[in-house]
């Protein structure tokens, strides 16, 4: 994915379900999502506790979210990603994101198939101030 196509995934979709969103500030996860929301995103969490995170209802799946979600913002193990693939494009979503550290082939197969943008190994908060601020 090149930068101008980030950027205008960063520009474009603001609804972003957060798979993997813990509530411990001091995780990574957490830290991103709370400076995407400071930045006017919606974040979503997806977190298998239920409870409120960022001030969000908190979904146990993709799935069980009620409303439209833009990017599927993935913070697990590159093993896991796949199904999440799956979800995302169960859901209509229309970017799956891999967090820093995380890339499948299989997960980027099955997201490409249903339709969905990719990216992969990237941080959100990253590109975010890297492309818009």
């Amino acid at each position: 994915m090149t930068d101008d196509q980030t950027r205008e995934i960063l520009r474009r979709y603001h609804t972003i379900a957060v798979v993997g969103l813990s509530p411990k500030p001091e995780r990574a996860s957490y830290q991103v999502a709370q400076y995407l929301q400071d930045h006017g995103y919606r974040i979503i969490p997806v977190y298998p506790r239920a409870g409120k995170i960022l001030g969000e209802t908190v979904y146990p799946r993709l799935e069980d979210i009620p409303f439209p979600i833009d990017i599927v913002d993935v913070f697990r193990k590159a093993e896991d990603t796949p199904a999440v693939a799956e979800s995302a494009v169960r859901i209509g979503a229309k970017v799956l994101w891999l967090q820093l550290g995380i890339a499948s082939e299989v997960a980027r197969s099955i997201a490409e198939t249903g339709g969905l943008g990719v990216i992969e190994d990237r941080c959100m908060k990253i590109e975010h101030e890297r492309l818009l601020v």
